[in-house]
């Protein structure tokens, strides 16, 4: 039985001790269920040399990594070996062996295997982060390398012979999937006190979260935040744990949940470590890491200080961070600065504009507002609102100093609005029109637009124009008449109108910057002057023209992307604003045919900005000279206003889907105004404070407007307008009646709702009022219907009418080819001609009377000698030789005239009394 059984050993000891294994090839799986066994067997557990020699074998044979289809028994083996090292350390060094080919792509033999090995893998690679349980640091190091390189190494093209290494987006997701980030989070606790270990730990979170949200959920669900932002700073020799713990959060705000990262940093022993940390990075940090870490670390706090939750101003970080961003503009005693230098290298800077970042990110939190007053953080971003060049505190060089000189007027946009005071205190309207007035100098200047803030603006000005008009209109919109009218009294008016007067010329390009300048001058320009009279007659003075060029802006240019679309909106306000109400400045947009314009853009623009074009009218038409503009006005196809504007109501109660015919006539008389989504709205109880349906349908649609202005324009003799305007305007001259009567309705079926009962009196008021508006309703529709009639009736006659012309025109033409048909035919055969001749004098001789009376003298009504039946007149021209020819090479002619017409004609005094007869020889 020895011999026997000596064989197989023999010949296997051979085999693997042969002249060394073949090169990228794997000859037969290896029975791992046997090294199991020889492990877990109660006779051969203690033969820790047997199993040594075992797993020695197993790393040599999977050295080229392990199949998906033996991971089960390869991590149930590795589990048996971790809980042998508690006993024996041996294991420590073959657990490390098969945990670095771990960190290899796994090999599958066919491409499905992928799929249907998934949770095999999975459950492989989270069993791998459990063995941080075993008690050694190598295999904790081993575990946090294998995983690394698994997460982010490509797998080596190596042929392995009947089998095929798993893609690395493959072993992504399996890490993605297993949740071992989770335990390599909570491992945390279990290595505070190895240095080592835990930077390789957070190193293995640092690539693993870089971009995966997956990744980064599942540490947020380990508590990573909070665990990681209080051991910032924790004893480090390496010099890396901040560096490596900060990117982990930096990769934990960018793709984790916002709300579970918050909730976990709302904390005070967090928040301090953070303030522990920046401080000794923005005092002690002198090297280029360290200032490059300062910003980094600046840069999580500001996204951290956009969320009140976070307890900033509790710990006194909010007013540390104020004073910093404010420093060198605003002297302070603080000693952590005294020692403190900004210089201009690329980080300072770079550290100068995130402090900028953060000032808008603290004014989001009304409780900062205080703190930033009281830090002097306006008075800091006012420092940069000067023009460039002018000597400051620091010293920065011409490029960055227009750079942040805009990121100040950037962050001024979001600052200065909620603190209005300081703006004043600060002379801002000063400041801010004193920067326009540079801007517009014709000194040599060239911007060097290095930043996102400088687009369109090198080598020019219009970036820092941009901004500061972009401020200005940030302040006019809060509606302070303290801001309003120091901008009136410093002359801001004026020299906003010549701006706008420049960028409105022919030679200026149509660019976006460009665009949004002039939009925002309008917009400056409408909050001066919208309640101060004195301020339209300023403006009319000068900005009337300027509009009126604005306003042939073609329409079609509303969906160009480059701004027209609010420039067109800021004109049509501007009109609004600057000119209604003032007779100075509508007499002057009136003679420059701004109605005329108004009207055409009506006409050709969007329906996005209907609303308002019809609003400026209606507040126009209260001077009686726009009333004769409208109704002069002709659009395209000799449109009428009236006309347009009863399209533009058939088109809105087309949109709101009203029930009417083809027609246009009310087919619902006793909803004869609501549309379907009003209908499906139903009734609603609401409180009395809330408006009805029927009252916000007013200002949702155009309709009330358009009705308006038929008020002021009338109803009667309106030129331009077809049957079927008529038929609309028979609705509109009612819409007033139509809308109480909507509103009796809704009264009607709410008490209905809330089972209120009215005494009998004011019910049969109530039903006899509901009934009137609706027989009212049916009157304008039998209206409509009579109008329409007339007008078929009326087309039907014109067309008879066209018809019995048409025909008389075809038997005119008939008689005439007739006529000429008999005129060639005696031309052309002697005999008709002959025939003709004699029923022309059968004819004549008809037309005599039978009796005569003896004492009329009948004079001969032939002609003798004539060939023709046609009628000829009495005197003939004749042309003779001329005298200057007679003698010459022509013969003499003689004429002779016969007859005595001539003096008949005389004698008698009659010259239709006798026939002439003229023969020429």
């Amino acid at each position: 039985m020895s011999e026997k059984k000596s064989v197989p050993v023999v010949r296997h000891i051979i085999r693997d001790s042969d002249l060394g294994p073949k090169p990228d090839v794997q000859t037969r799986p290896m029975d791992l269920n046997w090294i199991i066994n020889l492990i877990e067997d109660r006779f051969s557990c203690n033969l820790v040399d047997r199993h040594l020699h075992a797993l020695k074998k197993m790393v040599k044979h999977y050295q080229f990594g392990f199949p998906i289809k033996d991971l089960v028994q390869v991590f149930k083996i590795l589990n048996i070996c971790a809980e042998k090292v508690r006993d024996q350390d041996d294991y420590i060094e073959p657990i490390c062996d098969i945990l670095k080919l771990c960190g290899l792509p796994f090999l599958m033999e066919k491409s499905p295997d992928e799929s249907n090995f998934t949770q095999v893998v999975s459950e492989s690679i989270s069993q791998m982060g459990y063995l941080l349980r075993v008690p050694s640091a190598k295999v904790r190091l081993q575990i946090c390398d294998s995983i690394m390189r698994l997460y982010s190494k490509e797998p080596l093209q190596k042929e392995i012979a009947e089998y095929y290494p798993t893609s690395k987006s493959y072993n992504m997701r399996m890490i993605e999937e297993s949740g071992v980030v989770e335990t390599l989070v909570m491992g945390l606790t279990l290595v505070e006190s190895q240095p080592e270990i835990k930077i390789w730990i957070i190193q293995t979170l640092q690539c693993l979260s870089h971009s995966s949200a997956m990744n980064c959920n599942l540490m947020l669900n380990a508590q990573a935040a909070s665990k990681i932002c209080r051991i910032l700073n924790d004893p480090d020799p390496s010099g890396q744990l901040l560096f490596r713990s900060s990117e982990i959060l930096w990769n934990l705000i960018e793709l984790a949940s916002k709300k579970e990262l918050v909730d976990q940093l709302s904390d005070f022993e967090c928040i301090n470590v953070f303030k522990e940390a920046f401080l000794n990075q923005m005092i002690n940090g002198y090297s280029l890491a360290s200032r490059q870490l300062r910003n980094d670390l600046l840069i999580i706090i500001t996204s951290l200080a956009e969320y009140p939750t976070i307890p900033m101003i509790e710990t006194g970080f909010t007013k540390l961070l104020i004073m910093f961003a404010a420093f060198p503009e605003v002297k302070t005693h603080n000693p952590l600065v005294h020692g403190l230098k900004i210089s201009s290298s690329h980080e300072d800077f770079e550290m100068k504009k995130i402090f900028f970042n953060l000032l808008i990110a603290l004014a989001n939190d009304l409780a900062s507002i205080q703190l930033l007053s009281d830090g002097g953080a306006l008075l800091a971003l006012f420092h940069y609102v000067n023009p460039n060049g002018k000597p400051g505190i620091q010293d920065w060089s011409p490029a960055q100093f227009e750079e942040l000189q805009l990121h100040a007027l950037s962050t001024l946009i979001s600052v200065a609005p909620v603190m209005v005071d300081d703006y004043m205190s600060c002379q801002g309207n000063t400041q801010l029109l004193l920067l326009l007035d540079w801007c517009v100098n014709q000194d040599t200047y060239f911007g060097k637009g290095n930043s996102f803030h400088a687009a369109g603006g090198r080598g020019n000005k219009k970036a820092q124009m941009h901004y500061c008009l972009r401020l200005l209109r940030s302040m006019t919109s809060l509606g302070e008449e303290l801001i309003i009218q120091n901008l009136h009294d410093q002359g801001a008016i004026p020299q906003l109108l010549d701006i706008l007067k420049d960028m409105t010329s022919s030679s200026v390009e149509e660019t976006r910057i460009n665009l949004d300048i002039q939009t925002d001058i309008l917009f400056i320009l409408s909050s001066i002057c919208e309640h101060d009279i004195h301020g339209k007659e300023l403006f009319a003075a000068f900005g009337v023209e300027i509009l009126i060029k604005l306003l042939k802006i073609d329409p079609n240019k509303f969906y160009s992307g480059m701004g027209h679309n609010m420039l067109i909106l800021s004109t049509i306000d501007c009109i609004w604003c600057c000119i209604v109400g003032c007779y100075t400045a509508e007499d002057s947009f009136l003679e420059k045919g701004g109605i005329f314009l108004l009207l055409d853009f009506l006409e050709a623009s969007s329906k996005l900005i209907h609303n308002l074009i019809l609003g400026t009218l209606l507040e126009l038409c209260d001077n009686t000279k726009t009333i004769h503009h409208i109704n002069v006005w002709r659009g395209k196809n000799d449109c009428t206003a009236a006309s347009l504007l009863l399209h533009l109501w058939r088109g809105e109660e087309k949109e709101m889907r009203v029930k009417r015919d083809t027609e246009g006539r009310i087919l619902d008389a006793k909803k004869p105004l609501i549309g379907i989504m009003q209908h499906e709205y139903g009734t609603t109880l609401l409180p009395a404070s809330h408006l009805s349906p029927a009252v916000i349908d007013v200002s949702e649609n155009i309709r009330v407007k358009i009705y308006s202005i038929f008020c002021k324009l009338g109803f009667e003799d309106l030129p331009g307008l077809a049957a079927r305007d008529y038929a609309t305007l028979a609705i509109v001259h009612r819409y007033l009646d139509f809308k109480v009567g909507s509103i009796w309705n809704e009264i009607d079926k709410e008490l209905k709702q809330e089972k209120v009962y009215p005494i009998h009196f004011d019910f049969e008021s109530m039903h006899s009022i509901i009934k009137h508006y609706e027989n009212l309703g049916r009157e304008v529709a039998h209206h409509q219907t009579d109008i329409l009639e007339n007008q078929q009736k009326q087309d039907l006659f014109e067309e008879e009418k066209m018809y019995a012309e048409i025909q008389y025109n075809h038997k005119q033409s008939e008689l005439f080819k007739e006529s000429w048909e008999k005129y060639v035919a005696r031309t052309s055969n002697h005999e008709i001609l002959k025939e003709a001749k004699k029923t022309q004098e059968q004819m004549i001789e008809s037309s005599k009377l039978e009796r005569k009376d003896q004492n009329i003298k009948v004079h001969q009504t032939q002609i003798p000698g004539l060939y023709t039946t046609g009628f000829w007149g009495r005197l003939v021209t004749i042309e003779t030789t001329p005298p200057e020819l007679l003698g010459g090479p022509f013969s003499p002619v003689s004429l002779k005239v016969k007859g005595t017409c001539r003096e008949s004609t005389m004698k008698n005094g009659n010259a239709g009394n006798k026939p002439c007869s003229l023969s020429v020889k």
